[in-house]
Parts: structure tokens; C-alpha cells; sequence
């Protein structure tokens, strides 16, 4: 935590010096390398000169009122912790042991959150964790949305928006345990390919829905009628979300007091770090959305969450890297709709520059456990996704992807991009294709794998004119490249398709 110099008179309790860094900046925290970083805080004299001093500059920072900021102009990586300091008239605050280097900031709801020491085989992962050249910023929730009702207290906390608690920390078997496993395998395998040093910037929540985490400039132009406690009946949430936000609050509660109400998640867990550079951001929602068929609005809610997001934090081509939902084994309503929103998903990383989304089809529960347990293979994929696409690296980070297709006959042949040495896990025919005539009726296809093509043919379907992949809840995918990378799900799709240029090469 900043140390301020304090002024102490006996008898009387100390005062914090008149000039204060803001909270997001601590011991041991990471600054983002080749970018312009903005350094803030407070002052109770601002009739005098602020400055700023760190790695050789020395910069005057504009005062407005009790508010103060400085620019420090770009530096390269530098692994060497040093210090920051900021100097009004003899009083002072300082952050101690700052590196530069690469800054993500990871969000979403609980499969961001899950902690590592809720992984399997966490001991093991825990202990060997100390990485003095990998950071965490944990903001710590301080209201959670199980089901008992909320006490006054915490009412008042959320009415406060005192959501969070924060700090940055150095990556050890004492700091880790807490921090989001996803966000841990990233960063840890991304310091490693990278060799500077990297910090995670992370803000989840459990159950959170996306309208949750959109600014309320853009909450307030786009979605009509989700002002105050009118958003709970809107078309924006979803039955589970609005039962869940009812039974914490209870009968007649305000439900502007509530985690899931529009914009309250941004603006306490994001809105700290706007104009904080960042390299990045790694998500991982849409549980709670995806219950709601509808996917215009889905997509309208995931492009609005990202295009401002990237205008807030001042980086309109801010690279953001989404885990497509994966598989579940649950059959209930709350489940059923998964299909169309890694649909959505994929269809936003299309359309958006700078968008990717990483497959997890085969990571997913067996089981209705909406808590898949395999995170270390979710945060690897973010970590070669950001490699490949961000800094250009030549690294395997995505699986087989359908371009389309053409009718052969009674067969289709599909065709499909990174289907080097394309093969299946158990050596068993691909598993996932459907294919479908003119009266759109899929039946499961058998497919075989010719090169890098599969040819699809089905009993009853002598004309094929549509097919897709992995169009389930729960399945078991076995289709890989060389990489073992899982092939990505495809929606309903005509045939005699042409082939489409991939995204990444």
C-alpha cells in the first residue's frame, strides 16, 4: 500500500499528508511499457505544485481542485522495481518496487472469479507460484449474490459502492491462493513468453450480467426503461437474474441497490481504471445472458460492453479476448440456449477488429456444474491467443474452424482453416456434424476426415444443402489440428459456401 508522510503531534492522531495517490496504484504494481501512463490522486493544498517522479522523469502534474495528474511519457519494459513518488511542498507519497512491463485486465463473472485454490491440483500450482516478475491487482468482492436476502449492512455497502477491496500483490504461495485462476494461468504463461514483467488488473463477479458492466452514459442512451429499479422487469434480464437480484433484496426492495443493476459493476470495479493503460482485457461471461434467446440484443449488449470499454479506457482498438462458452451436461432451460450464444460470440469477433474468441467446447462440465474445472487449459488458450494475435507471436492458438462447404453428390465436402495434421482424440470418426436438405431437418452426419477437409454424408439426406458443428449443449468433441487444438463450433450454414479468409493466419 502507498506510505504517505505523516505529520504527528503528541496526543493527537496522525493526518494523512495533503497529497495522495488514488487506490489503484501500490507496491508492486505494473505499468503498461510503450504507452503514455497517467499517474492521479488527491491534495488538500492545490494551490501548490504537484510532482512526479519515476524511472529518470520528473513530470508537473495539472491540479484541479483537490484533484491532481500527471503523465509519464512511454517507457520501455523494466523488470527492476523502482520507486514512484509524488512531491507537494516537503510532503509526500510514495509506491514502492514498480516494474514496467504488460497489463491485462481480466472480467467477467465466477468462471473469472473461480480462485486458484478452488482448482484441482491447487497445493501443488499454489507452491510453486512466486513469479516476482508476475503482479495481481485482486479486487476482492465484498457482496456476493447467493440466496439469502442481504443484511442493512450490506445494502448500505452497495449503496455506498464499496464493492470492491483491492491491492496489488506480487505473485506468491501467499498472494495466489485468491487470485482468479484464469487470470493466473494467463498471466503466469504470458511473463513466460514474453520475459518482462506482467500484472492482471482483475474485477468479477458471480452470476453478473453484461448489462451489469456497461457504462450508464451508454446504459442510458441504448436501453431505455433499465434506469432505477425498472431494469429487473426489463426484457434485459434474465429469469435467474431477476429472481436472484429478488431474493437478495426482498419484497419491495430497491433493486438500484443491487450488484446486476445496470452500469453498478463497471463503475466499481472498472470505472477506477479508466485512462490506466492496459494491454488488453481477457473476459469470460455470458452464463447468465445466455439464457435469453435473442441474439440481436445478446450481440448489441456484447459489442456496446467492448466498444465502450475501449473508449473508457482510451484504446479504440483495445484487443479483447473472450472465452466462448463451453459444454454443460444440463438439460434444464437455464442451459439451453448455450448453442446461440457462442454463436453471438463468435459472430462479435468477427465483426469487431481486435476481438477474438477462444474455444473451450471440450473443457467444459460433464456434469451440470456450471464451474468447468479445467482452468489452467482456459488461461493457456487466452495466453497463446494474446500471443498470436497481439504480439505476434508464431504460436499454435487456434483449432480447426469451418470455412464452408461444398455438396459432392449425396456428400458435402467442408472445408476448414488451421487443419494442420487434422485428426480426433480417440481415433474414432469426428463427432459433432449434422447435416440437413432443403427442409432444414439436421440428422447426426458421418464424417471422415480427408487431408484437411471432412466429407459428410447421412441416411435420408441425398441432397445436402445445410451443415453445422457442435450445434449442442453438452457433447463430446474428439475434432483437433496438430496442435490438439479443439475445433470451433459452426452454425447452420448453406452449401456451396465460399471459402472465407481466416481471421488469424
Amino acid at each position: 500500500m502507498s506510505r504517505f508522510v505523516l505529520f504527528m503531534q503528541a496526543g493527537v492522531m496522525p493526518l494523512f499528508a495533503a497529497v495522495e495517490l488514488d487506490a489503484i496504484y501500490g507496491d508492486g504494481m505494473v505499468l503498461q511499457r510503450g504507452r503514455e501512463v497517467v499517474v492521479r490522486g488527491t491534495t488538500d493544498k492545490p494551490s501548490e505544485p504537484v510532482t512526479v517522479q519515476f524511472n529518470g522523469q520528473k513530470v508537473k502534474a495539472q491540479v484541479k481542485g483537490k484533484r491532481w495528474q500527471a503523465v509519464l511519457q512511454p517507457m520501455e519494459a523494466n523488470a527492476q522495481g523502482q520507486t514512484l513518488e509524488v512531491r507537494q511542498k516537503g510532503d509526500s507519497a510514495t509506491v514502492e518496487n514498480v516494474v514496467v512491463g504488460e497489463v491485462w485486465l481480466a472480467s467477467g463473472q465466477s468462471n473469472m472469479l473461480w480462485r486458484l485454490n478452488q482448482t484441482p491440483g491447487n497445493k501443488q500450482t499454489i507452491a510453486q507460484s512466486a513469479n516476482e516478475n508476475f503482479r495481481f491487482y485482486h479486487s476482492e468482492p465484498q457482496v456476493h449474490t447467493s440466496p439469502p436476502r442481504y443484511t442493512p449492512e450490506l445494502l448500505e455497502r452497495v449503496k455506498e459502492k464499496r464493492m470492491y477491496e483491492g491491492k496489488w500483490a506480487v505473485s506468491t504461495p501467499g498472494a495466489s491462493p485468491r487470485m482468479s485462476a484464469v487470470a493466473y494461468y494467463f498471466g503466469q504463461a504470458l511473463q513466460k513468453q514474453l520475459g518482462v514483467p506482467v500484472g492482471v488488473i482483475h474485477a468479477a463477479l458471480g452470476g453478473s450480467n453484461m448489462l451489469a458492466w456497461i457504462p450508464r452514459d451508454v446504459v442510458k442512451k441504448e436501453y431505455p426503461g433499465c434506469q432505477g429499479s425498472a431494469w429487473v422487469k426489463s426484457k434485459y434480464a434474465s429469469e435467474w437474474v431477476r429472481g436472484r437480484a429478488q431474493q437478495n433484496v426482498g419484497p419491495g426492495g430497491d433493486f438500484a441497490l443491487h450488484p446486476y443493476a445496470p452500469s453498478y459493476l463497471y463503475e466499481t470495479g472498472i470505472e477506477p481504471w479508466e485512462g490506466f493503460p492496459v494491454a488488453g482485457v481477457i473476459w469470460y461471461q455470458g452464463e447468465s445472458d445466455a439464457e435469453i434467446l435473442d441474439n440481436d440484443q445478446n450481440k448489441k449488449l456484447l459489442k456496446d460492453l467492448i466498444t465502450s470499454w475501449r473508449d473508457k479506457l482510451g484504446n479504440k482498438k483495445l484487443p479483447f479476448l473472450q472465452v466462448q462458452l463451453p459444454r454443460i451436461n444440463d438439460k434444464s432451460k437455464l442451459r439451453a440456449y448455450w448453442p446461440e450464444f457462442r454463436q453471438v460470440q463468435a459472430e462479435v469477433a468477427a465483426e469487431l477488429p481486435g476481438v477474438e474468441c477462444v474455444v473451450t467446447l471440450d473443457l467444459g462440465s460433464t456434469n451440470s456444474d456450471v464451474h468447468p474445472p479445467r482452468k489452467v487449459e482456459v488461461g493457456e488458450r487466452l495466453a497463446a491467443t494474446a500471443l498470436k494475435s497481439v504480439y505476434g507471436r508464431d504460436v499454435a492458438a487456434s483449432g480447426p474452424e469451418i470455412q464452408g462447404f461444398m455438396k459432392k453428390g449425396s456428400k458435402a465436402r467442408v472445408f476448414l482453416a488451421y487443419a494442420d495434421g487434422l485428426k480426433t482424440t480417440d481415433g474414432a470418426a469426428p463427432a459433432g456434424f449434422e447435416i440437413a436438405g432443403a427442409d432444414k431437418k439436421f440428422v447426426p452426419a458421418t464424417a471422415e476426415i480427408d487431408g484437411q477437409t471432412i466429407m459428410l454424408s447421412a441416411v435420408g439426406v441425398k441432397s445436402p444443402k445445410y451443415i453445422r458443428y457442435g450445434w449442442a449443449v453438452f457433447m463430446n468433441p474428439n475434432l483437433v489440428n496438430a496442435a490438439g487444438l479443439p475445433t470451433a463450433p459452426y452454425p447452420a450454414s448453406e452449401a456451396a459456401v465460399v471459402k472465407k479468409k481466416a481471421k488469424r493466419k
